[in-house]
């Protein structure tokens, strides 16, 4: 062991203080557009099919913010969010559906690019 932190035990304690503390901060909470798809999804009154199997929205919204909490290293943004998170199954590669009422089922993608687009709109400064 280094004799600097056999001299100074408080410091060996402080080092591993600071790393335990910086990994936990890996773990990140979706930021303010990826929020707004898993909400999106979780208060529609569409169905999300994944796999073959129809789910209800709110089943939805946790089986994506699983997904996003365990695969949240390989997202940056929203759109990585919907296009390696949110687009298909992990598991069997097939992409999810959207079924909303009164309109034809269509890729997850495209509708939460839709829902994307429409909460930039909403958000962006006005000049």
């Amino acid at each position: 062991m280094n004799l600097y932190f056999k001299k100074y035990p408080f410091r060996r304690l402080l080092l591993l203080s600071l790393v335990l503390l910086a990994t936990t901060g890996l773990a990140r909470e979706p930021d303010a557009e990826v929020e707004y798809l898993l909400s999106a999804v979780g208060t529609s009154d569409c169905l999300f099919v994944r796999n073959g199997t129809e789910h209800p929205p709110a089943d939805a919204e946790d089986h994506l913010r699983m997904k996003y909490r365990k695969g949240a290293r390989y997202v940056s943004n929203a759109d990585d969010f919907i296009a390696r998170i949110a687009s298909k199954s992990s598991w069997s590669g097939k992409p999810y559906q959207i079924l909303c009422p009164g309109e034809e089922p269509q890729p997850s993608s495209q509708w939460l690019n839709e829902h994307l687009t429409q909460f930039r709109a909403q958000t962006s400064p006005t000049d």
